[in-house]
């Protein structure tokens, strides 16, 4: 009998969300995700020195300014992993835009542009890449527009309808929804313990891919931030779902049956009139889970950002 990690792959894309080469090798996914606390922690690896060196040697050489070539750097190992990655996976690389932009739509594109264009002095087409952008009015608008551009984006920090309908809306290629984020916000908030079924992450992805398959949306929905392998299995169906290398190792050791949960509408019916800013920011803000955890996961993402820029900055200093 097939591993549950096998059965799985018959209903859903597997993306591994992971900076680390060797959890990418073992369990063979098709796409990888990464964010600035995963390149935080890859970039600990001693198998990456390498990359980090050829980031600092390359930022020195664009520029004798100190703070440009922190930039410079912190972009180039990103990059640097990335195509370590694009080796092993047949699909493709999520790549973050820093945290600290997700309310500068400009700033994100000029950001994205670079990220591409280092892409493609290292041999990578971007489509092989996803952009990701924090599901911010800003970050929605940046990403309509590199949509346009044919660089296909990945909205992230997803929490609530309103963001995942002005995602679709704007024509994104995918979104995150963080299932174990909200799991966690509601635990915390009711003191309660929910099953899968119950879990409130599982619902509010649930409510979202069911609203593009009936809409006809072609936005990918992929579940993301994990607690339980319960909630994966929840979610059996789903578009893709990204997962940590720890519940990928448990779903491989697992035997339980898989079977479809979520299965697209056959027919479809006309989407809604678009939201206006005023309306997304109104219904966002009608969810207090949504906007406590947006507002923390950026300013996390922005932390470890800081961490990684101290390592280089030592570096650089070199």
């Amino acid at each position: 009998m097939a591993n549950t990690l096998e059965q799985l792959k018959l209903y859903t894309t597997i993306v591994a969300d992971t900076g680390d080469i060797e959890a990418i090798k073992r369990y063979q996914p098709e796409d990888a995700t990464t964010n600035p606390s995963l390149i935080l922690k890859a970039a600990q690896i001693p198998e990456y020195e390498s990359l980090i060196d050829n980031a600092i040697d390359w930022a020195k050489s664009q520029s004798a300014d100190l703070a440009q070539q922190l930039d410079d750097a912190s972009d180039k190992l990103a990059v640097n992993i990335g195509v370590e990655i694009l080796k092993l996976v047949p699909g493709r690389i999520s790549t973050e835009v820093d945290a600290r932009l997700s309310f500068d739509k400009e700033q994100s594109i000029a950001k994205a542009h670079k990220l591409v264009g280092l892409y493609k002095e290292a041999g990578v087409d971007k489509s092989r890449i996803l952009i990701k952008l924090a599901s911010t009015w800003e970050g929605i608008c940046a990403a309509k527009e590199l949509e346009k551009e044919g660089i296909n984006c990945n909205l992230t920090l997803l929490f609530s309808f309103a963001q995942a309908r002005a995602c679709a809306e704007a024509g994104a290629y995918l979104i995150s929804p963080f299932v174990g984020r909200i799991l966690d916000w509601y635990k915390k908030d009711t003191g309660k313990d929910y099953d899968a079924v119950n879990d409130p992450g599982v619902i509010s992805v649930t409510e979202i891919y069911n609203y593009y398959k009936q809409h006809g949306f072609n936005t990918v929905v992929m579940g993301a931030s994990f607690r339980n392998i319960g909630e994966i299995i929840e979610l059996a169906g789903c578009d893709r779902l990204t997962i940590g290398p720890s519940l990928l190792e448990e779903l491989a050791n697992s035997q339980v049956d898989i079977t479809p949960k979520l299965v697209a509408a056959t027919s479809t019916v006309a989407a809604e009139t678009p939201l206006t800013e005023a309306q997304f920011r109104w219904d966002f803000n009608q969810d207090p889970m949504a906007v406590d955890k947006l507002a923390e996961g950026i300013r996390n993402f922005a932390i470890d950002q800081g961490k990684l820029e101290v390592m280089l900055t030592a570096k650089l200093a070199n």
